[in-house]
């Protein structure tokens, strides 16, 4: 299984449609927040199912603020992460990961890309970064290539455009 993770796309869809092509058939695509209502056009363009949360900039959106669901056996929870400090560190968000009992936190607004594990508690903290606005040094737009192998773990592959 192939999952595409993505965030901050913040309108500027150019590059998504370009990794798109890119890494080829995707079986779920993963949107961190931020895409400032392209909603429609991005699952129009997925070609398979999408998992999507409104961001700090998604002001008129029905999108959800967070949402935990299944890939494969691991437990993700997906939220934009502003609402946990996520600027400042990912203590906060790896403490409520850790009540919630999921095993993978997604999360974008800060525009950097992580992938992290935190070693306590094995939750699994991913940043895809901004494919649209990166931040980091460099400044290369990022997104997470997330596999699951034929026993079911999950890999990750931090890429650049």
């Amino acid at each position: 299984m192939k999952i595409l993770i993505v965030s901050d796309t913040h309108r500027r869809d150019g590059n998504l449609t370009q990794v798109l092509d890119m890494v080829g058939q995707i079986d779920l695509l993963i949107h961190c927040g931020d895409v400032e209502g392209s909603e429609a056009f991005i699952k129009s363009i997925a070609g398979c199912p999408v998992h999507m949360v409104a961001g700090n900039n998604d002001f008129f959106t029905d999108l959800a603020q967070e949402e935990e669901f299944e890939i494969g056996k691991y437990r993700v929870w997906l939220t934009h992460g502003h609402h946990y400090y996520v600027s400042v560190g990912t203590e906060a968000i790896l403490e409520e990961a850790e009540s919630r009992g999921v095993d993978i936190v997604m999360f974008g607004h800060t525009h950097r890309p992580l992938i992290f594990t935190d070693p306590q508690t094995n939750v699994t903290a991913i940043n895809p970064g901004s494919i649209s606005y990166p931040r980091q040094e460099g400044r290369r737009p990022s997104y997470v290539l997330m596999e699951l192998d034929r026993e079911g773990n999950a890999h990750y592959h931090l890429s650049y455009l």
